[in-house]
């Protein structure tokens, strides 16, 4: 079972109680996008084997937004932050470096 800590209010909850969102730092497109921006924000994600960044809800907690680092192969958690970040903190993309010698780093 996945287990994430929320950022906010620090409880371990597993993924019964979260809502997960998909990807991570993408920009949001709004009523004016053009439509080829639109359509890339809606359907075309990255969702790669591996370290990954995504969106969650606290749900039975405090309702709070955040984001997590994990590897979907092996359900890793590499940690998770609050959701006002732009890119994921130097130092959880230092810990994933340690651990993943192959992985390419983190790219927008």
């Amino acid at each position: 079972m996945l287990i994430l800590t929320c950022p906010y209010c620090g409880i371990n909850a597993d993924e019964t109680d979260l809502h997960g969102d998909g990807e991570a730092h993408i920009p949001r497109q709004g009523a004016g996008a053009a439509e080829d921006d639109f359509e890339a924000y809606l359907f075309h994600k990255k969702n790669p084997r591996g370290v990954h960044f995504e969106r969650w809800r606290h749900v039975f907690g405090c309702g709070k937004w955040f984001h997590a680092a994990r590897d979907t192969m092996t359900l890793e958690v590499f940690g998770t932050y609050k959701a006002q970040t732009f890119e994921p903190p130097k130092a959880l993309i230092n810990k994933i470096k340690k651990k993943r010698l192959d992985w390419e780093g983190y790219m927008k």
